[in-house]
């Protein structure tokens, strides 16, 4: 029997399925019975691959009832899969098509699999991207009180008190979270051994990278968005730059690196090698990033904290 390949465009209340070689495309409900009643439908087709969207949690249920059944289920980029889209010319966006399109990407790119984080770790991110939230309103309003009339300053100040007490108990909780929880509290351990690596930097590895320690060091890298890719073409070779990667990583890997630069005495030991070499300070700290991912990342994998020769090699 031929391959099969499924795509599902998940919506806050259909779910529409496409399934590949066959052609066929249904549409169900989002309700958790019937989620459940299609995990049972295909376990017993057996795919190679189920692809769905990265759509902001609405797939998390489907994406677990999968993979506790053993289906493996690959989450991608919802911009990969409109690129793939324009490439075959399919410009017209519905949820029939988008299913019919997950299903040929699968069929095609057959991207890997991925661990998902535990219900642990799910919780974390939660957390974590509401701090987010809460943090940008808090800026804005800010903003907005310096330049506001005395009229609405009062109000103003009434709610950056309330959003900076939010912001505190969110903190609290996180940092209760890390604790209580000991697959977290192992890894964050491990983590902030490192010098240069504080309590959120480790919370948002956990929450937002929960392939550290399962993928090599430059899939890993690539996964961030801190590998330099060729830009190549006949005789001309054109600068190696970073693209792409998981932004949240991407900016507390930064700041993480910035004072690794100050205290940490591997990477600031390579930092100065590469400004000495002549290069620029960002290709110099996007170097260093890396380095530091990769070390993290052999961390988590081996279960060690910090040690500088274990690190240096």
């Amino acid at each position: 029997m031929p391959a099969r390949f499924v795509g599902i465009d998940v919506s806050e209340e259909e779910l529409v399925v496409a399934i590949l070689p066959e052609g066929s495309v249904e549409t169900v409900s989002n309700a958790v019975e019937k989620v459940r009643e299609l995990c049972v439908q295909l376990v017993s087709l057996s795919p190679a691959l189920v692809v769905l969207e990265a759509t902001g949690g609405l797939e998390r249920p489907l994406v677990r009832e999968l993979s506790a059944a053993g289906v493996p289920v690959a989450l991608v980029n919802p911009r990969q899969v409109r690129d793939y889209a324009r490439a075959l010319g399919k410009l017209a966006k519905t949820d029939r098509i988008d299913a019919v399109v997950l299903a040929q990407f699968a069929q095609a790119v057959q991207p890997q699999p991925r661990p998902l984080p535990s219900e642990a770790a799910g919780k974390l991110r939660d957390l974590l991207s509401r701090r987010t939230q809460l943090k940008e309103m808090l800026l804005a309003e800010k903003n907005r009180l310096r330049r506001a009339s005395p009229t609405l300053k009062e109000g103003l100040a009434r709610h950056i008190r309330f959003l900076e007490e939010e912001l505190a108990a969110l903190e609290k909780e996180i940092a209760e979270l890390k604790k209580a929880e000991k697959e977290l509290a192992e890894k964050a351990a491990i983590l902030e051994s490192a010098p240069g690596v504080g309590k959120v930097t480790s919370a948002v590895l956990i929450g937002y990278l929960p392939e550290l320690g399962k993928l090599p060091g430059k899939q890993i890298a690539a996964l961030v968005g801190v590998a330099p890719f060729n830009w190549d073409s006949g005789r001309m070779r054109g600068r190696r730059a970073v693209w792409g990667g998981r932004s949240q990583v991407r900016s507390v890997l930064y700041m993480a690196t910035v004072a690794a630069i100050r205290c940490n005495p591997v990477i600031a030991s390579f930092y100065r090698r590469l400004r000495a070499a002549g290069k620029p300070v960002k290709v110099a700290l996007v170097a260093c990033m890396r380095k530091l991912l990769v070390i993290l990342n052999a961390m988590v994998r081996e279960g060690r904290p910090w040690n500088p020769a274990y690190a240096t090699h």
